[in-house]
């Protein structure tokens, strides 16, 4: 089959389009004929070995969409023909997959491939990160970070979905804001052009912050985060993709009530995947309703995997990035 490669932990110039063989399945995984697979930031810290050095060379991708051909002999809820989304074991940048039946989802007829192949990483993360992490109540302000992305655009709509009463973005450069203002965003600002975010926030919030706050860069933005996060509110921390660490000292959380937070999705896939099977039938729920749509940025060929690489590095991109793998 035709696959992906990484040779070497660096730039993108280290993958290679290439074949390799079909992945056998155990008794309790499905094989999958991948449609579509999508582009994530963990996989470019992956092919730089920023994720653990792990065994070279290795296929990167987190999820993909497609179809079960090979079915193991302890698998009970699936069978060849259906149509699914999957976390699989070795990678996504392939045609074909192998991957657990825990984390395999069965993909309701009215969704199409391209929606569900953006969708497990980045709407999976969201729903969690506000229903089950944060605890989101009605009427609630909730500020996202990166609120361009794939994840922050993502969130924002499912904030508005459960009843936030204000949603706020900040994005990397103004160019940005009309995406996220695009998925429903009431306020958006430019952390690079006003550094001082919290105190917008909390004149947005009358003096009163935000409940929620959800938080992929970590660094200084963390530790600004927490100037302008309301009395009770909960800081969900879950990714540093500006490289650096935040701090906060414990005066900042106790007699205000307010709560930091970790979430990690590959955690969680790891070590309770059995949890995502809950999560999927809302996500699918919100996706059929259509009071979520996932923000589709731009579609390369497999074969051009490392050209998605470099414009999702760029930080030009919005909304998902997604691999072709099956011929149209």
């Amino acid at each position: 089959m035709k696959a992906v490669i990484v040779k070497a932990f660096g730039g993108a110039e280290e993958m290679e389009y290439t074949d390799v063989e079909i992945p056998k399945i155990s008794s309790r995984q499905v094989l999958i004929r991948a449609e579509k697979s999508s582009v994530n930031f963990a996989d470019i810290k992956a092919r730089r070995g920023n994720k653990g050095k792990g065994t070279l060379p290795f296929i990167p991708g987190l999820d993909l969409a497609g179809t079960i051909v090979e079915v193991g002999t302890e698998v009970q809820h699936f069978k060849k023909g259906q149509r699914v989304i999957a976390f699989p074991a070795g990678g996504s940048y392939c045609e074909y997959a192998a991957a657990d039946e825990q984390l395999t989802f069965l993909l309701p007829d009215n969704i199409d491939f391209e929606t569900a192949a953006a969708c497990p990483t980045v709407a999976f993360l969201a729903y969690k990160l506000l229903a089950n992490i944060a605890r989101m109540e009605r009427g609630e302000t909730v500020l996202v970070h990166s609120a361009a992305g794939g994840v922050g655009s993502t969130a924002i709509q499912f904030a508005k979905a459960l009843g936030a009463g204000m949603v706020i973005g900040t994005v990397g450069n103004r160019a940005k804001a009309q995406t996220a203002l695009d998925a429903g965003a009431d306020y958006v600002l430019s952390y690079e052009q006003n550094d001082r975010f919290a105190e917008q926030v909390k004149e947005w919030t009358d003096g009163k912050g935000a409940d929620i706050i959800l938080d992929s860069l970590a660094g200084t933005i963390t530790e600004k985060s927490l100037d302008c996060l309301a009395l009770y509110g909960r800081l969900v921390q879950f990714g540093n993709s500006s490289g650096k660490s935040g701090n906060f000292t414990t005066n900042d959380v106790h007699s205000s009530c307010r709560s930091v937070l970790g979430f990690s999705l590959g955690t969680t896939r790891k070590e309770r995947p059995h949890v995502l099977q809950e999560t999927a039938k809302q996500v699918f729920r919100y996706l059929e309703t259509g009071q979520v749509k996932m923000e589709i940025g731009k579609i390369f060929d497999l074969k051009d995997a490392a050209d998605a690489h470099r414009w999702v590095e760029s930080r030009q991109s919005t909304g998902k990035v997604l691999l072709q793998i099956a011929e149209l």
